[in-house]
């Protein structure tokens, strides 16, 4: 059996073969194909855990060729793949058996006794095997279930050297996971609306819970149903944040094809939970204000994904803005636009995929009274224009929807998760059968055909275009909005009410006048 294993960069990584030749010479293991340190240091896990397995560890001069030769290796997920090398090898030679046929996926990192842990990046390997005819996968039993995520993958999961060894000839022991069973799993832990998978609503994302803020709530339904850009700007205890926070629970289930890509960056990052073949659920990622540059957009020495591409497919929610740092707001652009970022170390570069919703809620002004009507606000004009150009008029292009919360004194009970998920679904479902894809990322070549407006609705919007002075984008991002709150109403036209409502959600208002 042909033994490969995966050495991860970036959102692709590479399939490794793995070779090994007995030799006759001073008892030793050498390994070649540029290790890093961390696989040279396999060579001592892997002698004492085949001795405290059982086996004899060959007694001649161990050659271990990792391919292809010019590719760093990096990672202890070699452990298990040299181990079981060196052991077939020396069984080969024992038997004088003929070259070895077929190929196997193997990973894992071995402890002094000889039991497997289990590594991150289990998922995306299995998946870069399969597209390449390898249907065998051999991995410690913690990561069977993600390796199973991958469609038509037979896996075996071992807790020890002995059971691998076991398993490596005998491919029976291997199995595959029936993607009915994962449906019907799916189908345990979410809720149907009109057709639409939603999470089952925990305790603490109900909308209810969000009072006396109708307008935010209305503009965040709108978001969730299109997959819209939002920022949310108000004075400290409005509710901002709150609502934002929930905001998870109007978004539905990622869809099959969604599913692929996130469960991948997210077994690169080893954040995919043992438990879990695959991710379902939206990401929603919240960084701290302090987060680098690198943290926002991914990086370091093997160009792990960063918080945007971590949200990829599903919400980046950055809370108190414009306490972030200019360069990393100003990096959020590209993203936004192209749904990707590439990044770029030592001679390599990756792309990752970061098609994510943007989600910002900020204060009004450094003091966060700037037009609250029982407060005194502190700030100066000119502070107040310094505060709001750290987002710069580019990027604040790029945000459909702009809402300006005010405190509100009433306790009244707002309208709840499942209510607000009932439009939600239904604008989906448009969305789904008419282009297949979210009312956020139609292109502009796509606008005509998609965004069918009466003859009042087109005149209003140039009318409010001329006024306020809207760019293209502006104008564009209008009709999306307005499309996605003709698709909640099932209205196959956009009429002049829902142009209305898009030009209010979107024209600048407060602070925002001021600074642009």
């Amino acid at each position: 059996m042909r033994i490969f294993s995966f050495s991860p960069f970036g959102y692709e990584g590479s399939l490794v073969g793995v070779e090994v030749d007995l030799r006759r010479g001073i008892p030793a293991v050498d390994i070649v194909g540029l290790a890093d340190g961390t696989v040279r240091e396999s060579r001592e896990r892997m002698r004492s855990a085949i001795r405290n397995s059982g086996f004899e560890f060959p007694p001649e001069r161990v050659l271990i060729s990792l391919s292809p030769a010019d590719l760093k290796k990096e990672g202890a997920g070699f452990d298990l793949a040299l181990a079981l090398a060196v052991l077939e090898a020396q069984e080969r030679a024992r038997k004088d058996d003929s070259p070895e046929s077929g190929r196997m996926l193997v990973m894992g990192e071995l402890e002094l006794n000889g039991r497997l842990r289990a590594v991150r990046g289990v998922h995306a390997a299995a998946s870069t095997a399969a597209q390449q005819g390898i249907e065998f996968c051999l991995v410690p039993e913690e990561n069977a279930d993600e390796a199973r995520g991958v469609d038509g993958m037979k896996v075996f999961g071992a807790k020890n050297l002995e059971e691998a060894f076991g398993a490596l000839g005998n491919t029976e022991r291997f199995s595959a996971a029936k993607r009915t069973d994962r449906i019907m799993q799916i189908q345990r832990d979410a809720v149907q609306v009109d057709g639409i998978l939603f999470n089952k609503v925990q305790e603490g994302f109900d909308f209810s819970a969000v009072c006396g803020q109708e307008r935010l709530v209305r503009a965040l339904q709108i978001a969730a149903a299109g997959a819209h850009n939002v920022l949310a700007f108000g004075p400290p205890g409005c509710g901002k944040t709150l609502a934002m926070q929930k905001f998870q629970a109007l978004r539905p289930l990622l869809t099959e094809k969604e599913t692929r890509s996130v469960t991948r960056i997210y077994s690169i990052a080893g954040l995919l939970p043992p438990e879990k073949s695959m991710k379902y659920d939206r990401p929603f990622r919240q960084p701290h204000q302090t987060a680098s540059m690198e943290g926002i957009c991914g990086g370091g020495a093997h160009c792990s994904p960063g918080e945007i591409s971590l949200a990829h497919n599903g919400m980046l929610f950055l809370d108190e803005a414009a306490e972030f740092k200019t360069g990393v707001l100003q990096m959020l652009r590209v993203p936004l636009e192209t749904g990707s970022i590439t990044i770029s170390r030592a001679g390599r570069s990756t792309t990752f995929p970061a098609d994510f919703q943007l989600l910002m809620a900020t204060n009004p002004c450094p003091c966060g009274f700037y037009g609250s009507g029982d407060k005194i606000c502190l700030c100066s004009m000119r502070s107040v224009e310094q505060y709001w150009k750290k987002f710069s008029g580019p990027l604040l292009d790029r945000i459909d929807i702009r809402v300006q919360v005010e405190n509100c004194g009433t306790q009244e009970t707002g309208v709840s998760t499942a209510e607000l998920r009932k439009d939600i679904a239904r604008a989906v479902r448009a969305q789904i059968e008419r282009q297949g894809k979210w009312n956020s990322r139609i292109g502009p070549s796509e606008l005509d055909s998609i965004c069918i407006c009466t003859q009042d609705a087109r005149r209003a919007l140039d009318k409010a275009g001329e006024t306020l002075g809207f760019s293209p984008r502006a104008m564009a991002s209008c009709l999306k909005t307005a499309r996605t709150i003709a698709d909640m109403e099932g209205s196959e036209e956009i009429n002049i009410e829902h142009i209305t409502e898009a030009v209010g959600l979107r024209k600048n208002s407060g602070p925002l006048e001021q600074a642009f």
